[in-house]
């Protein structure tokens, strides 16, 4: 049951409606009015953003108060959101903590064992080269999908 859920919400979580969802994601207080939508998103009419935002109310992720404004409910990880973890409101790809574990690694390596070109030495710096280098190809595949 849960995952026929989760395949309508990732069918109807695309294009605008997507871009309006990662910005009550990325937004502070996580919660929203149409206005402020619009104009932070750059849509045409405030109509446009209250459709999208009704759209994800439909779909159970946001709620409306008496005031007008929406709050963020549930966060889901479908889609292109999966590869995204929330830090301080800004959402980051998952495997920048990756590639800067590995860099620094390799960073930290020749000062805590100075090279001499052993056979330990040579493959340490390959296989952390080659962590960092296909870290940073996954971070950077990952930022390139994001919806904005």
């Amino acid at each position: 049951m849960e995952k026929d859920r989760d395949k309508i919400v990732e069918s109807e979580l695309r294009g605008v409606t997507l871009r309006v969802y990662w910005h009550i994601l990325g937004s502070k207080n996580r919660s929203v009015g149409v206005r402020p939508v619009q104009r932070a998103l750059g849509l045409s009419s405030p109509s446009v953003a209250m459709h999208h935002l009704e759209k994800l109310r439909t779909l159970g992720l946001l709620e409306k108060d008496l005031t007008g404004e929406y709050h963020l409910i549930e966060h889901v990880k479908v889609g292109v959101l999966r590869d995204f973890v929330g830090v301080l409101g800004f959402l980051l790809p998952r495997y920048l903590f990756y590639s800067t574990m590995f860099t620094v690694m390799l960073v930290l390596y020749p000062i805590f064992y100075p090279p001499n070109f052993s056979a330990h030495n040579i493959m340490a710096f390959v296989f952390g080269g080659s962590a960092a280098l296909v870290s940073w190809t996954e971070t950077y595949r990952a930022w390139r999908l994001r919806p904005f």
